[in-house]
């Protein structure tokens, strides 16, 4: 058995597909009731996964806050500036998680929860740059030394 993606249910696919395009992902996949992303997650319009599950809208959680959808950018406080300016709503703003990794939390048309981050290199890179040493680094990100090595450039490919 292979696993595919995960896909979430979504009241209007096209509302739904905008969103997430605005995040910057990709369309693979449109098969209509069913929009598969590049990075392989997929969203299916509600009135039609109902249909295929037997259940009605009563069956299906919503803001159920037990599932989020994660991505990571180098551009964390640009992406801010723009969700913050289509007016989203945050379950948190962008915050230093004790791993020193940078995220925010918001949901998406529908309520489920999305957390974007700033990547792992990002964050050993801006340890590197403000002076904390390569094992360092490992203790406070818990990344291994060869992955941060190679963000910081004391590893080749």
């Amino acid at each position: 058995m292979k696993y595919v993606c995960p896909l979430i249910v979504v009241k209007d696919i096209k509302i739904s597909r905008d969103f997430y395009e605005r995040l910057g992902q990709k369309v693979k996949y449109d098969f209509g009731e069913n929009v598969t992303f590049e990075g392989d997650f997929a969203i299916h319009l509600q009135d039609h996964f109902e249909k295929l599950l037997g259940v009605g809208d009563s069956n299906l959680l919503k803001k159920s806050n037990n599932f989020e959808l994660y991505f990571e950018t180098e551009e964390i406080d640009r992406v801010y500036e723009e969700l913050k300016e289509a007016k989203v709503e945050f379950i948190h703003e962008i915050r230093e998680q004790p791993w020193g990794q940078r995220v925010m939390r918001f949901y998406d048309p529908d309520f489920h929860i999305i957390e974007v981050g700033e990547t792992m290199e990002s964050v050993a890179i801006h340890y590197f740059r403000i002076g904390m040493s390569i094992e360092d680094i490992c203790k406070k990100t818990s990344l291994p030394q060869e992955f941060v090595k190679k963000a910081t450039g004391f590893l080749e490919d």
